[in-house]
């Protein structure tokens, strides 16, 4: 094993930093600029890991002897793919399609290693059972402006949590990081995770 290098998170999500902050992992967060609007894959899969692959490309070069983890997350719903609504109206008409159904969060992992020696890139994928809201709680829901910031408008770490029935994968990828997925990443490019574990 190699001594951890700093570890720079390419993304503005408060929920990706705070599942690593609970981890015990302390990121330099460098939000990327990527243009997402470039890349317009049709499959969910192929799309966040391209995704993730070019926020994570954008920042890397600014870190060079960092480790750099670029994340992406949509949710696929009954064929369509879903990022962040556009509009407290697109957001109540979109809950109003999901409560009660299934849908597939989808989020693309990147990490570059110190001076871009190997790049990795994969895609995890949970399932998401919708419970049945209201009428009211959707748009009462969607008045807190937490849908607004999230992938397919919900999040299971707020309040959107009261209406998320069961999850069928990996709890954490909903929040938009598989934490099992970042282990097994950081072993392939030679890290223990326990070497990012800030000292007390």
């Amino acid at each position: 094993m190699v001594a951890a290098p700093q570890f720079v998170l390419a993304s503005a999500s408060p929920g990706r930093r705070q599942l690593l902050l609970n981890a015990g992992v302390q990121p330099f967060v460098s939000p990327s600029q990527f243009d997402e609007d470039q890349i317009t894959l049709k499959e969910p899969d192929a799309l966040v890991q391209a995704l993730s692959l070019g926020k994570a490309e954008a920042v890397a070069p600014l870190f060079p002897n960092g480790l750099v983890l670029g994340c992406d997350s949509v949710l696929a719903f009954k064929g369509v793919i879903y990022g962040k609504p556009e509009t407290p109206e697109a957001a109540v008409q979109r809950w109003c399609q999901m409560r009660g159904q299934v849908g597939e969060l989808f989020t693309g992992h990147t990490l570059i290693a110190p001076q871009a020696i190997k790049t990795l890139t994969r895609c995890q994928v949970t399932k998401v059972h919708f419970g049945w809201v209201s009428d009211r709680e959707i748009e009462d829901y969607v008045a807190t402006g937490e849908p607004m910031n999230c992938a397919g408008a919900f999040t299971i770490d707020g309040k959107g949590g009261f209406f998320i029935e069961k999850l069928e994968g990996c709890h954490t990828n909903v929040i938009g990081l598989s934490m099992p997925m970042l282990r097994d990443m950081l072993e392939e490019l030679g890290y223990r995770v326990t070497d990012f574990w800030q000292k007390v």
